[in-house]
């Protein structure tokens, strides 16, 4: 019972941060999983059928705050749903024990990429999204579904990050397109993890469990996406995920459990102080963009005549 507390648990905070940040459910959900046993095509299936649920509400909820930019959602979603079926058969073939180790790894990479992104990473300024080439969007959404069901996570760190780096999507557009597409990137996942279900060894206690606290998330998160410092959330999920599968790498490869400690101590620490330097930044760009709000407000009223 415990267990499925946890599993509840982590469905919940996962949701929050995937649906107001584009990424993490995934990310976290599998990582918590594969620390808790789970192979990696275990725990890939279970992310990726959880999903099919939750992208159904948070594109739903996304929809209805103007989050969505639907010409990006068809041109990332179709290509990411078969790289994600093509992941999900890769993933479902091989000895889940030995793809644990190379997912914790991909999952260790993108948690960093998460970090120097929000942490480290400047904001550019958004562009039209209708103006986004065809030809950065495909292969983005290939990519993404392939390292998403690979990994069992992936989508939003590859995909959200994309679209608001190089595309310059404005960020609630991209964090609204990337979750409504990630329903498409699940579908095919799912369809490449169906025919190996009974091999791969899936907990259906765990996939409840995770549902449950996503579902009950989702709703908040897409509204959370106008009022929470995405930069400082986005900083705090990646330290999580470096913590969680830099200690699963550890143990994979017989790390005595009291350097395993150690390490991860010394990462919470080092995480802290990311995160505690990302919040004087974001409180310096609001304070900065107020002061440009109210010069431009002075601007433009002008000098009075007395």
């Amino acid at each position: 019972m415990e267990r499925l507390i946890i599993f509840f648990a982590a469905g919940l905070i996962a949701q929050l941060f995937d649906g107001s940040l584009g990424m993490g459910f995934g990310v976290i959900g599998t990582s918590v999983l594969v620390a808790g046993g789970a192979t990696a095509a275990a725990a890939s299936a279970v992310i990726h059928a959880a999903k099919l649920g939750t992208a159904v509400i948070s594109g739903t909820a996304h929809w209805r705050f103007g989050n969505v930019h639907w010409r990006t959602v068809w041109l990332i979603g179709l290509p990411g749903m078969l790289g994600a079926f093509a992941g999900a058969w890769f993933l479902s073939s091989v000895d889940g024990e030995n793809m644990a180790p190379l997912t914790a790894g991909v999952l260790l990479v993108l948690g960093g990429f998460m970090v120097a992104r929000f942490a480290f990473g400047a904001i550019p300024h958004p562009a039209e999204p209708d103006h986004i080439r065809r030809s950065l969007l495909v292969p983005l959404g290939l990519v993404g579904g392939t390292v998403d069901a690979i990994g069992g996570g992936g989508w939003g760190p590859v995909a959200t990050p994309s679209l608001m780096g190089p595309a310059r999507m404005e960020p609630r557009l991209a964090i609204g397109s990337v979750s409504t597409s990630e329903f498409l990137v699940a579908l095919g996942a799912v369809a490449g993890f169906a025919p190996h279900l009974g091999d791969v060894g899936v907990d259906w206690g765990q996939f409840l469990a995770l549902l449950g606290g996503a579902l009950v998330a989702a709703p908040f998160a897409a509204w959370a996406v106008k009022v929470l410092p995405v930069r400082v959330l986005g900083s705090v999920v990646g330290v999580m995920v470096l913590v969680l599968n830099l200690r699963t790498i550890l143990i994979s490869i017989g790390t005595p459990g009291v350097v395993v400690g150690a390490v991860v101590l010394a990462l919470l620490a080092a995480g802290a102080v990311v995160v505690a330097r990302t919040v004087r930044v974001d409180r310096q760009e609001q304070a900065l963009l107020r002061s440009r709000e109210a010069r431009v407000l002075l601007e433009s009223v002008g000098p009075q005549d007395g």
